[in-house]
């Protein structure tokens, strides 16, 4: 279904500056309403598809693993289209090996953007198990549940990650333990990828390769984003997640760019701590390039 044709509200924007000379994007006050209706409109058409694909999901989950693995595939790429999310992506993400990808964290949109390029599921703190509908949806995607505050899981945790990837799930992990503003990749902690490192008891562990996945969000309406713009995207600190949903949709089609690298054996890496230097500088590298490339 093409949802995204009933959805040619979009409003437009256009550039300032700030004091720096960063270009800023304003919306005229004319096509504020039309962007209130853009968001009303994706919000309403939104939760009617899913909660009509739950059910799905939800039976798939019982009867045929396969087919719960890719349904949410073709589910947030029908979301994506629908919010105007415009992807362009350089690399693919292994599908004949058990696969870790590591990833930078900007918003709440990675989920659906990055669901959208490959059937994958995610490695998130427990928290989001708590989270109203939130919860549901993450639970229906097979999300497997980290706990950073209980160092006695680690190993339970640890084997869960690791049977599912021996299984042919694909995990992505973000490796900041957070969210940013996108204008910048944070440390990544070596403890969260402390649960799938290879132990030396688990022979098939050998098996598991490793790809970086940096994702950026460039422009919005075609507009390249400037540093002070892109808090319309980054969800992060405290910010609340309604209003920020709200300002996003009401904003326009958002254009990000998705870079995954070639797959490398788990096991090439001596330990957790160069496995995370390793990507962290990777991904931080291709998200610069892909600033000054979106702002040139």
């Amino acid at each position: 279904m093409e949802y995204s044709s009933a959805l040619e509200m979009a409003t437009d924007k256009s550039p300032t500056t700030n004091q720096s000379g960063a270009a800023r994007i304003e919306l005229p006050g004319q096509f504020r309403f039309g962007g209130a209706m853009r968001a009303a409109a994706i919000l309403a058409v939104f939760l009617v598809f899913t909660l009509a694909c739950m059910p799905i999901q939800f039976v798939l989950l019982r009867l045929n693993k396969k087919w719960a693995r890719t349904f949410p595939y073709w589910y947030h790429r029908r979301v994506c289209r629908l919010i105007g999310i415009r992807h362009e992506v350089s690399g693919q993400i292994a599908s004949d090996q058990p696969v870790l990808i590591v990833a930078n964290h900007v918003s709440w949109l990675d989920i659906p953007v990055l669901s959208a390029v490959a059937p994958v599921s995610f490695v998130a703190k427990s928290e989001v198990g708590t989270w109203p509908f939130v919860s549901w949806l993450a639970k229906l995607q097979r999300t497997v549940f980290v706990n950073r505050s209980r160092r006695t899981e680690t190993s339970e945790v640890a084997n869960t990650i690791r049977n599912r990837l021996l299984s042919g799930d694909a995990l992505i992990l973000f490796a900041e333990g957070t969210s940013s503003d996108g204008n910048r990749v944070l440390p990544f902690k070596s403890a969260l990828l402390s649960s799938v490192f290879p132990r030396a008891d688990n022979e098939r562990s050998e098996e598991i390769v490793v790809q970086t996945l940096a994702v950026t969000y460039t422009h919005i309406h075609g507009i390249p984003l400037g540093r002070a713009d892109r808090n319309l995207i980054g969800w992060y600190g405290d910010m609340e997640m309604g209003s920020h949903a709200w300002e996003l949709l009401s904003a326009g089609p958002i254009d990000v760019r998705v870079q995954i690298s070639e797959p490398k054996q788990l096991a090439s890496f001596s330990d957790r701590k160069q496995l995370a230097q390793v990507t962290e500088q990777e991904i931080r590298g291709r998200v610069v390039s892909a600033l000054r490339n979106a702002a040139s």
